[in-house]
């Protein structure tokens, strides 16, 4: 029995961050130590309640009795523990790194040396087409590999403008990969899972909920050397995203747009708060030459 099959049997049972991993690891010393764990015990090192620590071992139990690894193999799905050496190190810094990365697709861009975030609004207008074209060909003419979220709007562009430009893109799901969301990006899920990249922290199985949007952001954002925004309103998704970046230390390039577009008063407001203004990708690559 290896390693990762116990780890993808806990993590199928009680997706933990690696924070609390190592808690629980320091008490049962191994993964595996969780089944002569009394569920008295574990309740208290997951400060979850008896009844769901009960239901915890038993679950962990029947997931260690499926062959995981070939199942998955079968379906070109490929868990990356955060033991493996084709784990992105940048997300080892999250303070809620996760465990385990499922992934479709060129594994390698995962651990390409430059990676850039392009995101923006998800009603984003002819003027984020129009942005691409001007950010996308310097970008991957020196070499960066696009991240992104593949939802409608700005990442779907952001995608697509890369795969069109000869470059390479991650497109980081708030889901497993047995689902595609939104359906509207299909064909192109089905493109990159062959030819680019997709990645998720969650088990191939679970469907998109509201709340691992948001989580999948630190992701995006921790990938990433960069932040590009093309488009934002004052209140989104997209924002938090950049509070994400900043968090991490990482810059954040704002295009800025019309004052008389709502889907541009975000982007402004970045550059307000110290965002840095970008209309060419030319000078992203100058500022990284040069920082």
């Amino acid at each position: 029995m290896t390693n990762l099959q116990h780890l993808l049997a806990l993590h199928h049972t009680y997706p933990l961050s690696l924070n609390k991993l190592h808690i629980l690891l320091h008490e049962a010393r191994t993964i595996n130590g969780l089944t002569w764990l009394s569920a008295s015990d574990l309740a208290q090192i997951l400060n979850i309640g008896k009844t769901k620590a009960i239901a915890l071992k038993k679950a962990y139990s029947t997931w260690m009795e499926k062959d995981i690894e070939n199942y998955y193999a079968s379906l070109d799905i490929e868990p990356i523990p955060y033991t493996s050496a084709d784990y992105p190190k940048e997300l080892l810094q999250l303070p809620d790194a996760p465990v385990m990365l499922y992934v479709k697709g060129n594994r390698k861009l995962l651990t390409a040396e430059k990676k850039i975030a392009c995101i923006g609004s998800r009603k984003a207008t002819q003027y984020s087409v129009e942005a691409f074209t001007q950010l996308m060909p310097p970008l991957i003419s020196a070499g960066y590999v696009i991240v992104s979220g593949l939802a409608k709007g700005a990442d779907t562009l952001a995608h697509r403008s890369a795969i069109h430009y000869g470059g390479h893109t991650i497109a980081v799901l708030g889901h497993g990969l047995h689902t595609i969301y939104p359906k509207a990006n299909e064909e192109l899920a089905l493109y990159m899972g062959q030819h680019q990249l997709l990645v998720t922290e969650y088990p191939p199985f679970m469907g998109p909920k509201k709340h691992y949007f948001p989580m999948r952001n630190r992701i995006i954002s921790g990938l990433s050397d960069a932040l590009v925004v093309t488009e934002a309103a004052m209140r989104s998704g997209t924002i938090i995203t950049t509070e994400l970046a900043l968090e991490q230390g990482k810059d954040v390039f704002a295009v800025p747009g019309p004052i008389t577009s709502a889907q541009s008063s975000g982007t402004n407001n970045l550059i307000k708060e110290g965002a840095i203004p970008i209309w060419n990708g030319y000078q992203i690559n100058y500022l990284s030459r040069n920082s």
